[in-house]
């Protein structure tokens, strides 16, 4: 029986979370942890993944089971997706998206659909929107194209040489609540909050430069600036900035929270991953050291 097998990296941000909701510029970059999805035909629909067996489940498996409705006309009988993934869940680094991506591509290859890569970044933002509630297309982007992207010009940038490491607090947050938490303080205090936002998306073309010119230390700088801001627009946790701080402690060139915050995870770029991942295990998180990457959703 044949069968296809994909892998989706997920995304850190170097700039722009929360802002790029309200269409300022946000700086995205695929890194090499993925998910692998291998989809056979089967005779009903069967998923399977850490969270458990199911068929069409938007309960348990909300992406994964879109991804089939999308893709049924193309399906004769039914189909077995088997899903294995190196992200952790609501952690900020775009799992949903990976699952979603890699899940798509593999079936458009499975079953010959002829879907081009632009038309599955733009039916899994459509997918992630649908689920979510809202969903920015920096994820789904990142995820199917790879390399480091400004959102939402799509300017392809350089990629980073330097070690990434990230820290998950093991802590799961809601994308959802705290983007609606940043909306509620921007309608409470809006001549405070807005500049805040504008400033974040300011950073992200700053960052282009030191990006392009290979500055880590700038860029590192200016992640510090950016980390600093979420904690204002109150999407910081004690447990990331535990994290941020013993990276900084240790070496790191910049730390900041990535993602919606909350929990989740944070990033750090430096010279010195093995004593930055070092810090992160002992302010009590998980820490993974990747690097960029220029590939996004490939068959295996």
């Amino acid at each position: 029986m044949t069968m296809t097998t994909c892998s989706a990296p997920g995304k850190i941000y170097f700039f722009g979370e929360h802002a790029v909701v309200y269409g300022e510029q946000a700086t995205a970059c695929a890194v090499d942890i993925r998910t692998r999805v291998t989809v056979r035909p089967d005779v009903e629909h069967i998923i399977n993944s850490s969270i458990g067996i199911t068929g069409l489940d938007m309960h348990k498996h909300p992406y994964v089971t879109r991804c089939i409705r999308e893709m049924e006309q193309f399906i004769p009988d039914g189909v077995r997706i088997d899903i294995s993934s190196e992200l952790p869940v609501g952690s900020g680094l775009g799992s949903s998206a990976a699952v979603t991506i890699a899940t798509l591509h593999a079936l458009s290859i499975q079953f010959d659909t002829g879907h081009s890569l632009d038309d599955i970044a733009a039916m899994g933002h459509e997918i992630e929107r649908t689920v979510q509630g809202a969903a920015s297309p920096t994820d789904t982007f990142a995820s199917t194209m790879g390399g480091v992207i400004t959102i939402p010009g799509r300017k392809r940038l350089n990629l980073p040489e330097c070690p990434i490491v990230i820290g998950y607090t093991g802590k799961f947050s809601s994308t959802s609540e705290l983007v609606a938490n940043v909306g509620e303080l921007k309608k409470k205090y809006p001549q405070i909050i807005e500049p805040v936002i504008s400033t974040i998306g300011r950073l992200s073309y700053e960052g282009e430069a030191a990006i392009e010119g290979q500055d880590y230390q700038a860029l590192g700088h200016l992640m510090n600036i950016n980390h600093g801001l979420l904690d204002t627009l109150g999407v910081g946790s004690p447990e990331l900035s535990r994290l941020v701080w013993a990276s900084r402690d240790a070496g790191a060139w910049g730390a900041k929270t990535t993602g919606a915050g909350g929990g989740g995870c944070m990033v750090a770029i430096t010279d010195r991953p093995d004593e930055v991942a070092a810090a992160i295990t002992s302010a009590g998180g998980q820490a993974i050291i990747t690097n960029a990457t220029p590939y996004g959703v490939k068959v295996e």
